[in-house]
């Protein structure tokens, strides 16, 4: 059975305003202690609002995205000092829906990584594959090729990302991949980190495909399963701890 402890993290993605959030954010402090860490990751309008919120809790706040340049003439981008002058924790780097609606490549994916973990932000790094790529079969090479260039990049500093798997067919369609094949997945992204990083064994492996309070036990019952990236279900204060209790 693992030691590690689980990670339960909500992604809002383009969801909030000042009341939804003031509301979502008193119902999961109101929630008491569950045995699991808590992390939200919200647009960046609400990041200083949620800092403050959240200060002297024990739910750590973060980012969706962080720019892969430190500074500059890149107008809209948000860079790792920035974030982590009022103390963001984490941020999400390579969601399928950046891969998909932004162009990111692996490589952009890797830098951003890099970029996070340069001022001291744990980087929740995004691998997964769409419907087609796992009809086809190749699940376990594209997986491998979206990790391995994060691993590239990071060298040394591998152990202090968190990787979550996010099948791209099951986020928001209702699709949930069996427990059997998440934990299929995880065991190999596990079995690719430790051949990278001595300290993979302790390292956090989080599920991201339409989690929700009925199939989370069972999905965070996998040994490989470190506790999940919420989408929808993250949106509610009782679904969010729900899942967090299940973890």
């Amino acid at each position: 059975m693992s030691t590690r402890r689980k990670l339960v993290v909500g992604n809002w993605k383009m969801h909030g305003s000042h009341a939804a959030n003031a509301e979502l954010l008193q119902g999961i402090l109101a929630g008491g202690p569950v045995n699991a860490d808590l992390a939200v990751c919200v647009p960046f309008p609400y990041l200083s609002e949620v800092a403050v919120t959240l200060a002297n809790s024990n739910v750590a706040w973060g980012a969706q995205d962080v720019s892969a340049h430190e500074q500059g003439a890149y107008t809209g981008e948000v860079s790792a000092g920035m974030l982590r002058e009022f103390g963001c924790r984490y941020a999400i780097v390579g969601h399928s829906e950046r891969r998909a609606y932004h162009g990111e490549t692996d490589q952009v994916v890797a830098d951003k990584a890099k970029a996070a973990l340069s001022k001291g932000i744990t980087p929740i790094v995004c691998v997964g594959e769409t419907l087609a790529q796992r009809e086809a079969g190749e699940t376990e090479a594209v997986v491998k090729r979206q990790l391995s260039a994060v691993i590239h990049a990071l060298g040394h500093c591998v152990g202090e990302m968190v990787v979550a798997y996010e099948p791209v067919w099951a986020i928001g369609t209702g699709k949930v991949a069996t427990p059997e094949q998440a934990q299929a997945v995880h065991a190999l992204l596990r079995a690719q980190l430790r051949a990278a990083a001595p300290q993979a064994d302790n390292m956090k492996i989080l599920y991201g495909g339409s989690m929700k309070p009925d199939n989370a036990p069972t999905l965070l019952a996998q040994p490989d399963i470190d506790g999940g990236l919420i989408g929808g279900a993250a949106l509610k204060a009782a679904d969010f701890l729900a899942i967090a209790r299940a973890a």
